[in-house]
């Protein structure tokens, strides 16, 4: 019996492929279980438009991901760190900081986690910092530290 598979399932495959079980496992497990349904003429095209749809919202996003990358290519966000004598800083200018002052400064929202920094950032200067937004597009914004 065929049977397309409506979640991952360890020894029998990933989600919406289209399997061979016997009869006795298909009615006694797979289906009771909500595992996978019936591959029928209805449910195969049901199959394929709904990779159809996956495939233009990823498609979407991946387009949305290059436009900010692009708009946050051309745009500086300016923050401050506390220094002592001789120009000695006070800890380091975080991700978290970052999204923030991008938040305030320019009104786009950046997740602190999908910032990433080499090294922490602990004197005063231009650095240029890695976002990643999406799988397929890493972003490059200028942060520019000031002593405070």
């Amino acid at each position: 019996m065929k049977i397309i598979l409506l979640q991952d399932e360890k020894k029998l495959g990933k989600k919406g492929d289209i399997i061979n079980a016997s009869d006795g496992y298909a009615r006694n497990y797979i289906l009771p279980k909500g595992i996978g349904v019936e591959a029928t003429a209805a449910n195969i095209n049901d199959l394929k438009l709904q990779k159809a749809n996956e495939k233009k919202i990823a498609d979407e996003k991946l387009a949305e991901a290059q436009a900010l990358s692009e708009k946050l290519a051309s745009l500086s966000v300016k923050t401050s760190i506390k220094t002592g004598a001789g120009g000695r800083s006070f800890g380091s200018v975080s991700s978290k900081e970052i999204a923030e002052e991008c938040a305030k400064q320019h009104g786009i929202t950046l997740d602190k986690k999908k910032i990433v920094l080499d090294d922490a950032i602990k004197a005063p200067g231009t650095y240029n910092v890695q976002v990643k937004l999406h799988p397929q597009v890493t972003a490059t914004l200028s942060v520019k530290v000031e002593e405070a």
